[in-house]
């Protein structure tokens, strides 16, 4: 078999531009993306299934087709969100029969980056608000939190999806001068929103954890819990989210042994009554000093 590094087009005549139809299609066939994820090409399967139906219309030759469908195997992950900026440039140089090698270092070179960027905006930044705002709506027992969530979600994923699909197959080359111009300062800036809007998450929702020790003191208990938050407000909830980064970032624990931990944290002190609520402790422990 040939080299994919010597692979070649026969046919080098530019072909006719993609119908909206078979543009259409590669979105929607886009959302698999993952679907065949592996470790040693991450979504080169996924990539490729949805790049199909635009490589078939513009190489007619069958050679030319068994080629392109080769290098499009190649090793690439990106934001899956964002995929369809990529698979536009990568079809438009694909249509104007552009040098195989060249296609693939454009390829990848635009991927990599855009994943950073569509995990600062969506992981980060679109998740964490909708489902603050969802998520409250739920815990007050409307349905509609749930179903505004996923309208929310899956209404802003798939605009991205026609959007970038059509700008970047009409920009072409020029796409990928404008995304590298300015990553950097949009990749930080939905960095920077999102740690805010992590942080007020904490302070919503983990509210809630507050400590039941009281300290005899006649007729005026002494509240250890209004002494912290005297310190700071929420200073309990802050603590527990410093020490999971301290364990996932130093100590290389995985999420999952850090749920494990929080949920090890909340029954034992939920049992012993350590954390003021409704709860009832199964062990009546005398917290109350004095």
């Amino acid at each position: 078999m040939e080299s994919n590094q010597n692979l070649r087009y026969v046919d080098t005549t530019p072909a006719s531009r993609v119908s909206k139809k078979t543009l259409t299609k590669m979105i929607w066939r886009s959302c698999q993306l993952q679907a065949a994820f592996n470790y040693e090409r991450m979504q080169s399967a996924g990539w490729l299934w949805a790049m199909l139906p635009g490589l078939q219309e513009i190489h007619t030759n069958k050679d030319d087709l068994a080629t392109s469908m080769t290098h499009n195997m190649d090793f690439i992950n990106t934001h899956p969100f964002a995929v369809t900026f990529v698979m536009g440039i990568v079809l438009s140089m694909e249509q104007l029969k552009t040098d195989c090698q060249t296609i693939r270092s454009v390829r990848i070179s635009v991927a990599a980056p855009l994943g950073g960027i569509g995990d600062a905006l969506f992981w980060y930044t679109l998740v964490p608000i909708t489902a603050g705002l969802t998520a409250n709506m739920a815990i007050n027992g409307s349905f509609v939190g749930p179903v505004l969530y996923f309208i929310i979600l899956f209404g802003c994923e798939m605009a991205l999806r026609y959007g970038l699909m059509y700008w970047s197959y009409n920009l072409g080359m020029k796409a990928v001068s404008m995304m590298t111009e300015f990553a950097q300062e949009f990749t930080h800036a939905a960095s920077v929103l999102g740690v805010f809007v992590v942080g007020a998450l904490i302070a919503n929702y983990g509210g809630g954890t507050r400590l039941g020790i009281t300290i005899a003191n006649g007729e005026s208990p002494i509240v250890i819990q209004n002494y912290l938050d005297m310190i700071l407000p929420c200073l309990l909830p802050l603590l527990l989210t410093l020490l999971m980064f301290f364990l996932i970032k130093k100590k290389g624990w995985t999420p999952v042994k850090c749920i494990g931990l929080i949920l090890v944290i909340g029954i034992v002190g939920a049992v012993f009554g350590i954390w003021t609520g409704s709860y009832t402790p199964l062990v009546p422990v005398p917290w109350t000093v004095g």
